[in-house]
């Protein structure tokens, strides 16, 4: 079976390879940049499986090119930072980050965190059927494949990308539509449930399939509860 790669940016050679070294044992595959244009140009020539980035590069801003991995690659981001404040953590998951890890920390950790993000991932993909992982989820006018993360609006044109985290969100709703799941329902299979990520995430989807997404109709609020997806469900192949 073919490693996992995994992208790590951070100007500090020193955390590059102890992370790497780590990484490495538990069978997965690295490359390491120490700045952003390194990691850009790599980006353009191969799509890893997994970034993990510092927000203090010297060249240019991390939360810029964490938008660009979440925004338009879809891939799967966790945040290393100095930086420990809650704004701080908010913002990076706003971006579309999967997690952020504050520094100093332990390798195993990190480690750890990497492989509840891969799990996620394969939970998505048999998330459609176990035995057809080629379905796709129909509602409310979107189109979602959980092969490769994106959502196709029929009528309007639209296509979006989700992040890792937004894509295991919207598939614990897919699977139980119109039933309220609560915030720990939700938060199964986080390494470290952060209270404000599901509020983040789910902004975040909300902003790419509502019409108004201050005012959502398809993934409703139930305070006090959890979430409710509104719509019916379809699972169709194609």
């Amino acid at each position: 079976m073919q490693k996992k790669l995994v992208y790590i940016i951070d100007d500090e050679t020193d955390i590059c390879e102890l992370i790497s070294a780590e990484l490495i044992r538990h069978g997965y595959d690295t490359r390491t940049f120490q700045t952003g244009a390194q990691a850009t140009h790599a980006l353009n020539r191969r799509k890893p499986d997994l970034c993990i980035i510092d927000l203090g590069l010297p060249d240019m801003d991390g939360i810029s090119i964490v938008r660009q991995l979440c925004d338009s690659l879809g891939l799967g981001v966790i945040i290393i930072s100095g930086r420990d404040s809650t704004s701080d953590r908010v913002l990076g998951l706003e971006f579309g980050a999967d997690d952020y890890l504050i520094k100093p920390f332990d390798p195993r950790e990190l480690v750890a965190r990497v492989n509840s993000l891969f799990r996620r991932l394969e939970h998505i993909e048999a998330a459609a059927s176990r035995s057809d992982k080629s379905r796709k989820a129909m509602f409310a006018g979107w189109l979602f494949d959980p092969s490769t993360l994106t959502l196709r609006h029929h009528d309007q044109g639209r296509n979006e990308i989700l992040s890792a985290s937004e894509a295991a969100l919207l598939t614990l709703l897919l699977r139980s539509p119109r039933q309220i799941l609560s915030r720990d329902q939700l938060l199964q299979g986080y390494a470290d449930p952060f209270d404000r990520s599901i509020d983040v995430r789910m902004s975040r989807i909300r902003k790419k399939i509502e019409k108004e997404p201050r005012h959502p109709t398809i993934i409703k609020t139930v305070y006090g509860a959890g979430y409710i997806l509104t719509s019916e469900v379809e699972w169709r192949s194609e």
